[in-house]
């Protein structure tokens, strides 16, 4: 038997599959969709971890096939469905198969490759390898190696001291826990309580709890619920004498603890009609699908929690997707409120051991509604019922990186496979997905009404080029500070929106006009009070404030801008009885940062929330009747044909977050664009004459969703070669379009260096192209033998830049 092997090495030489003998003790155990080890390079020692791919019964190799080494899994980690997904990904985003296949499944299953040596013969006294030796014999490798250690490392191989290899480890480790049961009957129990002497007090309430419960089993902790005095020596003693036995046993991480469950809530009449049209679908198992256009606060959550019920009824299983991973806390608890232990949580901000664990409890079966992230989309559940993306337009749900998906189209290629319905949920849905619904491929369903007595916002739009501002504050207008001071005495909540963090924009030196830049990327860096340092949002650099401008020698350094950490501290000193709570990446990096913001805010024990854009949507907070945003034009002024429509999507969100209980709501926009188009349309909340005005600016300029687009891009650490190579690709793509394609390009990127790395793109505007695809397949092939250079095709981007 041949087993056709992807290895993992994410490479375009490495791109397809390799050929391996499966030893005869392996040919009733190996299946496609396993891990599995293998040699590979010259070197039959060298160990990489490759995904059975097919298996053959021969081989067009003619040399003599490497055997497998072992096999990692009982059973495929990646069934049929996935396999077809993970080559149908690679076609559609121009990505590497490996990469596809490890997008799929969680970091514990990933290889990780550890470097280590093997002593052939004693190392000389002050060895600097003495220090990385774990054993008598061998020794670790660091990942950052100084040039003196690599040279001892150099010369000890050389001269036969030492061989290095390198090997595979796993990050997937199952939690153990211990589980005591009791060897003893009840009379047996009853006679060892009269032999044990009198003072042991711990053993006697034991044996105690042993005749009244002789069949008691549970975890250390279970047995301290029971006997809340018992000591963990007690059960140790026990095992000892016999009266307790000890077995481990596999144990769940438990990202979230169970919320009390909640019934489902009345449907309005709006919200029964558009389950009932999901639920008819799904009944005959079609794959429609459904765009659900709600204001904000017209209950779309209610919509979904009925369609994933319906799908739990029909002993089939559901997945929902929400953009980001701040929108997680309070969605998981509305859906574990409702299916409690059925719900699985998948999202970046679980540990590795958390994740891995609710993959496995999603691939068992054990859990059959998942909620999650864009990854998530890739979630192992068998026979869908129903599958959710809600807030359908975020950007979020596109991948950066290869793969370059957008979770939204695998959704749909999976939807076809299980033949269920899909819903896209928005109260701005994306111009793409609302053209679509117009031309009747997608079902338009429509919420107008929020329930019961709330009431939309009054939305104000405030001018900053003429209302009174504060003194010294020139981010705040009176009249939102005002408004601000009310709430605190009515003990109301706030929410106020700056989608820049940081404190100040850049700093600039008043004498000579130098900003101080990053010195790997074209790009100004923010100042971060905090950390006091100047950091880049790119590469990640940080540098000391300098004191002087280095340019000039200028003591007049001056930061510019705000960000949210100034705007935090301006507040504090305008609002000082206030207590304010900041939300952006700063404040939200460590696990679990998201959810303690947002369950101390729900807790009511902050005033105001202060945020970037992770603050905008999916919260919902009784309490809160104020939404002020700080700076309606940060998005709208961005080189980016999506500005007004990303900006008009940010603003309608926002005000969403005010009034959605029974208290009326009350939204301040400051802006020094009052009379823009997607800032009036956004305070009106009124998405059908945005959409009808974007639309025509879109089909003035040739922009989606009228044509199709595709971005091709090259990076080198030098400019001239990467400038060189995009007009090469350049000369290769334009002959093959037809005359209704646009080609806009070549051009440097925005922001042209980023981490010492030169970027030059060019973009293709097209309705139908039968050749383009074959090209560019062909360019991917040909830039295997190019050496420093990176291509990206990323088919339909969501930031041109």
């Amino acid at each position: 038997m041949i087993a056709q092997i992807i290895i993992d090495i994410p490479a375009q030489q490495t791109n397809r599959a390799f050929d391996y003998a499966v030893p005869p003790e392996l040919t009733t155990i190996i299946a496609p969709g396993m891990r599995v080890l293998v040699p590979f390079g010259r070197s039959r020692k060298k160990q990489r971890q490759g995904f059975v791919w097919r298996l053959a019964e021969k081989s067009s190799f003619k040399g003599r096939l490497k055997p497998i080494s072992e096999v990692l899994d009982l059973t495929p980690v990646l069934n049929e469905e996935m396999l077809a997904l993970a080559e149908w990904l690679a076609q559609d985003t121009f990505s590497f198969l490996i990469s596809c296949l490890q997008t799929m499944l969680p970091n514990a299953l990933r290889a990780s490759y550890q470097r280590r040596f093997q002593l052939q013969k004693p190392l000389a006294a002050g060895s600097l390898l003495t220090p990385l030796l774990d054993s008598q014999t061998t020794g670790k490798i660091p990942e950052q190696i100084s040039a003196p250690l690599l040279r001892a490392l150099k010369t000890a191989e050389q001269t036969g001291q030492i061989k290095i290899d390198q090997q595979v480890a796993q990050k997937g480790q199952i939690k153990e826990v211990a589980l005591y049961s009791s060897n003893l009957t009840m009379a047996q129990a009853t006679e060892m309580a009269q032999t044990t002497r009198a003072n042991a007090h711990q053993q006697l309430a034991l044996l105690t709890f042993l005749q009244q419960h002789p069949q008691f089993s549970g975890t250390s902790e279970q047995w301290r619920e029971a006997l809340p005095e018992l000591k963990q020596t007690t059960l140790t003693t026990a095992v000892k004498k016999a009266w307790l036995q000890r077995r481990q046993i596999e144990q769940y991480r438990q990202p979230n603890p169970l919320p009390t469950p909640k019934a489902a809530l009345p449907l309005t009449g709006e919200q029964a009609a558009a389950y009932h049209a999901v639920a008819q679908a799904m009944t005959v198992a079609q794959r429609e699908v459904f765009l659900l256009e709600g204001i904000t606060g017209s209950g779309k959550t209610e919509v979904y929690l009925a369609a994933m019920a319906d799908a739990l009824r029909q002993g089939k299983t559901a997945l929902m997707l929400v953009p980001e991973i701040a929108l997680t806390p309070q969605m998981v608890q509305r859906v574990q409120e409702r299916f409690q232990k059925d719900v699985a949580v998948l999202h970046s901000g679980l540990s590795v051991g958390e994740r891995f664990d609710e993959w496995r409890r999603i691939e068992r079966g054990e859990a059959r509604v998942v909620v999650g992230a864009r990854s998530a989309a890739f979630a192992p559940l068998k026979n869908i019922g129903v599958m959710i993306i809600d807030e359908e337009h975020e950007s979020s749900y596109k991948q950066d990186d290869m793969p370059r998906y957008h979770a939204r189209d695998v959704v749909l290629h999976r939807a076809t496979t299980h033949h269920c319905p899909v819903i896209l949920g928005s109260a701005t849905p994306s111009l793409e997905s609302r053209a679509r619904a117009q031309k009747n491929v997608y079902h338009l369903l429509r919420l107008t009404q929020r329930p019961k007595s709330a009431q939309l916002p009054e939305v104000k739009v405030l001018d900053m080029r003429s209302v009174g501002k504060v003194d010294g504050k020139p981010s705040f207008s009176q009249e939102l500070i005002d408004a601000l001071a009310q709430r605190l005495k009515q003990h109301e909540q706030s929410i106020l929106l700056l989608n820049r963090r940081g404190y100040a924009n850049f700093v600039l030196c008043r004498d000579c006009g130098n900003v101080i830049k990053c010195p790997n990327c074209d790009i100004s860096l923010t100042l971060h009070r905090d950390i006091q340092a100047l950091k880049c949002h790119y590469c990640g650099h940080q540098e000391a404030i300098p004191q002087v401008c280095p340019v000039c020698h200028s003591s007049q350094i001056r930061d510019f801008g705000a960000g949210t950490q100034r705007i935090e501290a301006e507040l504090a000193a305008i609002l000082p009885q206030a207590r304010i709570l900041r939300m952006d990446v700063d404040t939200t990096a460590r696990k679990g940062g998201h959810q303690r913001l947002i369950k101390k805010f729900g807790r009511q024990e902050a005033d105001i929330l202060l945020g970037t854009q992770m603050i905008a949507k999916g919260l919902d907070f009784p309490n809160v009747t104020l939404v002020g945003v700080i700076n309606a034009d940060t998005s709208l002024s961005l080189p980016d044909f999506r500005a007004s429509e990303k900006t008009f999507q940010l603003l309608t969100q926002v005000s969403g977050r005010a009034g959605r209980a029974e208290k009326q709501g009350q939204v301040l926009i400051q802006t020094y664009n009052p009379d823009n188009y997607a800032i009036q349309l956004a305070s009106h909340q009124d998405y059908e004459a945005f959409y009808q005005r974007e639309m025509h600016l879109r089909h003035v300029g040739g922009y989606p969703p009228y044509y199709y687009t595709i971005l091709v891009s090259v990076n080198h650490r030098q400019e001239d070669l990467a400038a060189q190579k995009i007009y090469q690709l350049y000369r290769q793509v334009s002959p093959v379009l037809s005359k209704s394609a646009v080609l806009l390009g070549p051009t440097p990127r925005m922001i042209a260096r980023i981490n010492n790395q030169y970027y030059y793109q060019f973009i293709i505007k097209y309705k139908h192209e039968e050749k383009l695809f074959t090209t560019l397949q062909r360019l991917v092939l040909e830039m295997q033998q190019e050496s420093g250079f990176q291509l990206r095709i990323d088919r339909e981007p969501l930031q041109i830049s």
